[in-house]
């Protein structure tokens, strides 16, 4: 053992964070989140309240379309926040229900589409399915809680104003709630380790409580060659893609490109059907480039359908965007992974530069210094709401309450959502397929394989070639002194590297 470096069995616990701050800025997120669902409720329950019906709307007076449209993604932001914060627990807790079975293999996984043992679990598969519903009725409901109305005969002419619904603003504050109920009941029915989102710190922490151990002559062994046998390994001089490294990955950029062909094709369908049936839909124009503009106007092409509002006629709105919305929630959260696992692996690599590994950072740096992080960040409110923009709702008022909705689909305006789908699936599989340079191993979050590479825990590491005195190269975690020894000596040595034991 180097002799200023700390054996885990040494340094107890100290040697890995236990997210302490992460738990607070969590516990923080869900408080806002609770107090944002229970508004929606009141709110919801207050205008539903208005009338008789139920169908009340409370009516604002708006100078522009554009004012509105901040409004429809200002309230898209505030409901990604939200699930995010919920999100993150929902996440700590399941990772910590799979260490416990030891069945957890990654740092990051599939939230909604992984689950531990047991229906009644909170973190199973019965109340996963429950938490991917509530997600994607959290987005429906924000889709339709401001929509136009109209005291006109024709959408595009008249007196318009601007309405918040009860029923959706109700429904937004329900699957909140019950997100919030999941996650915390999750973060009690198991013993989180670590709060923090670090591979490191959850490698550590197993380590050290026994439930992950070293694997001798695997320190030049990457994810790629879990099924390879041991012994000593040429360094390489390119890593495996994320795409080869993780199976979920290559789902994901499946999903993620099934969801471009699927807008394309409902775009092609909505050109086919527009001027094959003229029964219950409004006559629009025809689609040109001159009419082609991001925000819908009187030029726009679209098809028009009727429901008559009627009691809780809103399910059938609920359901219409759901077949159409919900792929798109679901194929954004499991774009989440992607950034993960990059996220993770950049971290692992700071390992070989000159300021080194740190394990302890501010919870909140992970998500603003990751470029995909923050492309997440922007697009879940942004594609949404470009989805409201190409599916649109325009009610027809009476006094105090609504009496038909007419469903807008703009040709346009779902081209271009297919557009932004298109460059958001490229950029991913871009991320997905590339190669890190290097001789040092990709681990991709894979704990096992971070186990075997790092073989001394420490606040600050380095990885490389350890000049301890032995014949052979020997890659593991150098300590400060030797921190100047780069990646590249593992050229100066014998052909093949060894593990220490």
């Amino acid at each position: 053992m180097i002799p200023d470096a700390k054996s885990t069995t040494e340094t107890g616990t100290d040697f890995y964070d236990r997210g302490l701050t992460s738990r607070r800025y969590t516990l923080v997120g869900i408080a806002g989140s609770s107090i944002i669902s229970c508004f929606c409720i009141i709110a919801g329950i207050v205008i539903m309240g208005s009338n008789k019906e139920g169908n009340g709307a409370a009516q604002m007076t708006l100078s522009s379309n554009l004012q509105k449209e901040m409004l429809v993604l200002m309230i898209n932001l505030i409901v990604t926040l939200c699930t995010e914060s919920i999100g993150f627990m929902h996440g700590i807790s399941l990772r910590s229900a799979l260490a416990s079975e030891s069945r957890l293999r990654f740092n990051s996984n599939l939230r909604l589409l992984t689950a531990a043992r047991g229906w009644s679990n909170p973190n199973g598969s019965l109340l996963n399915g429950i938490m991917a519903v509530l997600l994607i009725i959290s987005y429906n409901s924000a889709s339709l809680v401001i929509i136009t109305l109209n005291y006109g005969t024709h959408w595009s002419t008249g007196e318009t104003s601007v309405s918040i619904t009860g029923l959706p603003l109700l429904l937004l504050g329900v699957a909140l709630l019950l997100q919030t109920v999941i996650a915390l009941s999750g973060m009690r029915a198991v013993q989180i380790l670590t709060w923090s989102s670090s591979p490191f710190d959850l490698t550590a922490a197993l380590v050290h409580h026994t439930q992950l151990t070293l694997v001798p002559f695997r320190c030049m062994r990457g994810v790629s060659d879990l099924d390879a046998e041991g012994g000593p390994a040429r360094p390489s001089e390119a890593q495996p893609s994320a795409w080869r490294a993780h199976p979920s990955i290559r789902k994901v950029i499946i999903s993620l490109w099934g969801l471009v062909i699927a807008c394309a094709g409902y775009a092609v369908l909505i050109m086919y059907i527009w001027h094959k049936f003229d029964g219950g839909m409004e006559s629009t124009p025809v689609l040109t480039m001159k009419s082609w503009l991001f925000f819908p106007s009187e030029q726009s092409n679209a098809v028009v359908y009727y429901l008559p509002f009627w009691g809780w006629w809103w399910i059938l709105f609920f359901v219409n965007l759901a077949f159409v919305q919900g792929p798109i929630t679901l194929g954004l959260h499991c774009s989440e992974l992607i950034a993960n696992v990059i996220r993770d692996e950049r971290q692992w690599t700071c390992a070989t530069g000159r300021e080194g590994l740190r394990t302890a950072t501010n919870p909140l740096k992970p998500i603003f210094a990751n470029p995909l992080n923050l492309v997440l960040l922007v697009t879940k409110p942004a594609l949404h709401w470009m989805f409201g923009l190409s599916f649109t709702l325009f009610g027809t008022a009476g006094p105090r309450t609504l009496e038909t909705v007419s469903i807008f689909m703009f040709t346009a305006q779902i081209w271009n959502l297919c557009m932004a789908l298109f460059i958001f699936a490229c950029l991913f599989t871009l991320v997905a397929l590339f190669r890190p340079r290097g001789p040092q191993p990709a681990a991709y979050g894979h704990l096992q394989t971070l186990a075997n590479l790092v073989d001394e825990w420490s606040p600050v590491m380095w990885w490389g070639h350890k000049e301890d005195g032995i014949s052979y190269c020997h890659a593991g975690r150098m300590p400060v002194w030797s921190r100047g020894c780069c990646i590249d000596t593992f050229k100066q040595g014998p052909v093949t590297t060894r593990c220490r034991l």
